[in-house]
């Protein structure tokens, strides 16, 4: 499968130790099987750095059989629970070695923060999160996975 890591530089060896805490899916190397996710990702970095946007491409081996992996289907309250907690800091994330799920964007991540901040309930959570059209992200959380399962194919620059 081809997926995409949106950055300010090319990433062809992804390194765990440089990746951010407190981010959907916690402290990992986040893909996306969404080019135009990719680009809009390194974009946003890029405009924080004062750099160029670059987007590298990678073949992810799908077969996951001896790692530990979280996949959530559906945007549901375990989806939104999970969310919530590693961008509060908890490691909960660190029980996997990929956690496969939808982007909490900005429009999602404001419903989602509603409901962290105990304004809505789960019922009107969801039901406002459903209108939005949501990405995957592919979080790897180990080197170990990284190395055997994520090969670098190429990388292109974004257009600001």
């Amino acid at each position: 499968m081809k997926v995409y890591h949106g950055s300010s530089a090319v990433v062809n060896k992804p390194d765990i130790k440089f990746s951010r805490k407190n981010l959907d899916f916690g402290k990992g190397f986040y893909v996306t099987s969404y080019q135009e996710q990719a680009e809009n990702w390194a974009k946003r970095k890029a405009l924080r750095k004062g750099t160029a946007p670059i987007v590298s491409a990678y073949t992810l081996n799908e077969d996951f059989d001896r790692f530990q992996i979280l996949r959530f289907e559906q945007d549901n309250k375990a989806w939104i629970d999970f969310v919530c907690a590693c961008r509060s800091g908890k490691d909960i994330y660190r029980n996997y070695d990929i956690i496969i799920g939808s982007v909490a964007n900005d429009k999602v991540y404001t419903a989602v923060d509603m409901y962290y901040r105990g304004i809505w309930d789960i019922e009107r959570t969801l039901s406002e999160i459903k209108y939005y059209k949501m990405n995957d992200q592919y979080c790897l959380i180990t080197q170990q996975f990284i190395d055997a399962k994520l090969l670098f194919i190429d990388s292109y620059e974004v257009a600001l």
